[in-house]
Order: structure tokens, then C-alpha cells, then sequence
């Protein structure tokens, strides 16, 4: 069993200061497999004295220096690729397949910054127009400073990328918590950070929990810029730390997201596209498409063609190719799924599944469920349930579909379903959404922004979007 007791900080391997331990456990075999100290508020303090000693040489080093680090992280992961994916299926539950991908995400990510870094030297002191006779006036992208970076259980690797790699490309220093619950994957950067002799306090890794370490990072004067991915709750609380002091702050925090399937639409596109939305990494995803709005028409052949596919999933041991669906992260997990599944009996709510999936006798396994006719008004249809749970409405035509689409607290992501990709995009331009995959899985390439709207969070990640949220602009403005 590995024993997780030291941090990453100033480019040493620190002994926490913590005196509490956490289990890390395998969610398929339910054992435990190590054991992390929950930090300590003294342990963050340590990183974040490292990491602003370190800016002004990060910052002053530019982008083209920068862009090599980066593309360093991306050489080590890439040359770790099986030891990576088969701990973080470990880890984390998710069905090897599902693994591979994450880590193809997370190499493309630093791979996609590198590029921006290089460029970002490009762009410094670009003259813009004034509107002033006689003024000219140049324009400067500056670091925002020490980013305190908090990231989720669901996709290690993949969400620490795309907060690492645009952070480190503007400039910025970091101070990185990764996910208690799945630290095993992530330890690898601190290891990658030492590898290719990153300066030190560039990189900073602290572990533990969000009462010793993430609640300290938060809310500590020396942070400039946070950014957190997770609960609504959780992020409330990140938000509040941020207003003192007047800090930067990106959160990206719940969904409840719509899959929109009209009559004309190709039935079999449609169930491969509603199974993977709610399915897929066992419906522990913030963008998952949990509510679906189908046509009157056809809700009863897509609904026989979905009840098909569940019966075609495979679950079982997440590191064997043939596995399709995994077992939730932990058993704490697992208890919040069964909660709204039995909300759903106490509500009255029948699944409509007619196959019953074979379980493995070990592991934290829900099996899909479909229910129909679920009243908007339910728990069910308006909360984030974080497992393969799918909330069904027949719907008479797009207007109601749109209409019952938008009316949600959240609004992260979308997809259409329809008989032309024509169509599909007259949809999606109603929605309120920050993401709308019309007639295609769910993806998100680094060069693309991510993020969402109302609950879903402030801010963006990816993109342009995703490195302009680690940087503040400064103009330099003289007379002609």
C-alpha cells in the first residue's frame, strides 16, 4: 500500500504537516490501496511562500521558455502513457478505454498551451486605437500572479490539465490541491515537475483535504487567482473566500444538462448519443445529458433502442478492454446515487428499463436507470445526480423542448439530436448552454472554450478563453 505523507513544494518533497490520514481506495475491488495526510494549513502557507518567490522569474522567463516546460509535461506523460492510465482506471473506476482517452486529453492540453505560450510573446505591447488623437497605446498580457488551482475526483489528469497548462503559459505559479479521492494519478506531475527540473516553486502540489488544505488556499492573501471545478456548494464557499480581498476567481460547478432528440432524427445516432450522455465515466460527469426532451413521435423507438444499448454494456473489472461501464469513485458516492433512487420510489417514479444489467458481485456498481414522464418539479429532473440516471419527457415540438431545456438553475451543456446538422443548430442557438454538441458525442478539444452559464459557474477553461483567465491586461498609453 503507498503512503502519500509528502508534498511537493519549492521542487522537494516535503513532509506534511498534517497528523490525520485519509484512505484511498480501489472502487472496483473496494480495498484500499493508500493512504494521504489531509494537510495542513501550514503546509499551504509553505507552498505559497514558494510559489511567489518564484514569480518573478517565471514570469520574466516568457513564453517561448515557457512553452518548452509544457511541452516537457506533455513528452513525460506521453512516455508514462500505460502506468497512467491503468492508476488512474485504478483509482478512479473508469473503464480503460475511458482512461486512455483522459490521458490523449490531458497530453493534447499542455501540448495546445506550449502553442499558446510561444504565442502569447507574439502579441505584448500590440498597438491598439485609441480613439484619441494624437494617443497611441499598446496592450500587455501580465500573469495574474499565484494561482491557488482545486480540482475534482472525475477526470484526474484531464482537469488538472486544463487548469495547469494555461496557468503555467500565462506565467503564473501555482499552488495545485488535487482531489483526496483520487491523488494517485496526480502525484505523477509533482514527479513530471521534478523530471524535467521545472524552476523551483513553479509548481507546487499540496494534498489533502478542503477542510485542512483547500479551505486554507482559498482564502490565504498570498493566492491571486483561484479556480475550482466541483460542487456548487463548494464553490459558493471559494467564491466568498475570493470577495475578500478582491481576488480573481473561475468556477466551474454543476449541470443538469438537456439532450434534445427531435422526430426526425436518426434513432440509432440518437440512443448511441443519450446512452453515452448519461453513461459515460458512470454518469460522474458535470456535463452529462441526464434530462432527455424527445419528440412525441418517436419516444417510444428510442426508448426500445436505449433499453437495447444498456443491455450491450459490459460491467466489470475497469482495467479488462471489454469493460464498458465502471463502478462509482467510492461508496460515498454510491450512497448519494442510491439516495435519489429511492427518492425516485418515494416520489412515485417507475424505471422503464426492461433489461436488467449483470452487476459484478464486488465493486460500487449502480446499473443504469431510465425513468419516463418525470415531472420537472422532481429532484430527479432538476438536480445533479452524478451517476448513470436519465430523466425522459415526450415533448410535442422544439418549442416545448427548448422551453423545458432552458428552465434549469444550471446551464453548462447541451446536445441535439436531429434530422440535419441545419436543424440541429437552429436548436442550439436557443438554448441556454455554454457547450451544444449537435449530432456528436460530447467533446471538448483543448482549442475550444469550456464552460457554463447561471449555476454552472464563471468563467471559462480551454481555449483562448481558458489562458486569458490567468492573465490581467495592461495598457501603456503615450502621447504620438
Amino acid at each position: 500500500m503507498q503512503a502519500l505523507t509528502h508534498h511537493f513544494i519549492d521542487n522537494r518533497w516535503v513532509e506534511s504537516r498534517g497528523s490525520r490520514w485519509l484512505p484511498v481506495t480501489d472502487p472496483y475491488r473496494e480495498t484500499l490501496i493508500a493512504e494521504i495526510t489531509a494537510g495542513a494549513p501550514e503546509d499551504v502557507n509553505a507552498a505559497v511562500t514558494a510559489a511567489r518567490r518564484a514569480l518573478p522569474g517565471w514570469r520574466a522567463l516568457g513564453g517561448a521558455a515557457r512553452g518548452a516546460y509544457l511541452d516537457a509535461f506533455a513528452d513525460a506523460l506521453a512516455a508514462r502513457r500505460g502506468e497512467l492510465e491503468a492508476l488512474s482506471s485504478r483509482n478512479n473506476g473508469k473503464p480503460k478505454a475511458e482512461a486512455e482517452q483522459d490521458l490523449s486529453d490531458a497530453i493534447a492540453c499542455y501540448r495546445h498551451y506550449a502553442e499558446e505560450a510561444r504565442t502569447l510573446d507574439d502579441r505584448q505591447g500590440e498597438t491598439v486605437a485609441t480613439g484619441e488623437a494624437g494617443l497611441v497605446s499598446r496592450r500587455y498580457r501580465d500573469p495574474a500572479g499565484v494561482a491557488g488551482l482545486i480540482t475534482p475526483w472525475n477526470f484526474p489528469l484531464v482537469s488538472s490539465a486544463w487548469k495547469l497548462a494555461p496557468a503555467l503559459a500565462a506565467g503564473c505559479t501555482v499552488v495545485f490541491k488535487p482531489s483526496e479521492v483520487t491523488p494517485l494519478p496526480e502525484q505523477a506531475l509533482a514527479e513530471i515537475a521534478e523530471a524535467i527540473e521545472l524552476p523551483p516553486g513553479v509548481f507546487n502540489l499540496v494534498h489533502g483535504d478542503g477542510g485542512n488544505v483547500g479551505a486554507p488556499l482559498t482564502a490565504h492573501p498570498g493566492v491571486d487567482k483561484l479556480s475550482f471545478t466541483g460542487s456548487n456548494p463548494v464553490g459558493e464557499a471559494v467564491m466568498a473566500a475570493a470577495a475578500r480581498g478582491t481576488r480573481n476567481v473561475s468556477l466551474e460547478l454543476g449541470g443538469k444538462s438537456p439532450i434534445l432528440v427531435t422526430e426526425d432524427a436518426d434513432l440509432d445516432q440518437a440512443a448511441e448519443l443519450v446512452l453515452a450522455g448519461f453513461c459515460y465515466n458512470a454518469g460522474q460527469m458535470c456535463s452529462a445529458t441526464s434530462r432527455l426532451l424527445v419528440h412525441e413521435q418517436i419516444a417510444d423507438a428510442l426508448h426500445d433502442r436505449l433499453d437495447a444499448a444498456i443491455a450491450e454494456l459490459v460491467a466489470g473489472d475497469p482495467q479488462d478492454a471489454a469493460t464498458t461501464l465502471g463502478p462509482l469513485v467510492n461508496a460515498t458516492q454510491r450512497r448519494r446515487v442510491n439516495a435519489y433512487l429511492a427518492e425516485a420510489e418515494a416520489e412515485g417514479l417507475v424505471p422503464t428499463t426492461t433489461v436488467r444489467l449483470v452487476l459484478p458481485d464486488q465493486g460500487h456498481f449502480v446499473a443504469p436507470r431510465v425513468f419516463r414522464d418525470v415531472p420537472t418539479a422532481s429532484r430527479l429532473w432538476r438536480e445533479e445526480i452524478f451517476g448513470p440516471v436519465l430523466c425522459a419527457r415526450a415533448v410535442r415540438d422544439d418549442d416545448e423542448a427548448v422551453a423545458l431545456a432552458n428552465d434549469s438553475d444550471f446551464g453548462l451543456a447541451a446536445t441535439v439530436v436531429a434530422g440535419s446538422h441545419e436543424r440541429a443548430e437552429a436548436v442550439a442557438s436557443r438554448l441556454t448552454a455554454g457547450n451544444v454538441w449537435c449530432n456528436t458525442y460530447q467533446v471538448a478539444p483543448p482549442g475550444l472554450g469550456w464552460g457554463g452559464m447561471k449555476g454552472s459557474g464563471i468563467g471559462r477553461e480551454l481555449g483562448r478563453a481558458g489562458l486569458d483567465a490567468y492573465l490581467e491586461t495592461r495598457y501603456v498609453t503615450r502621447p504620438a
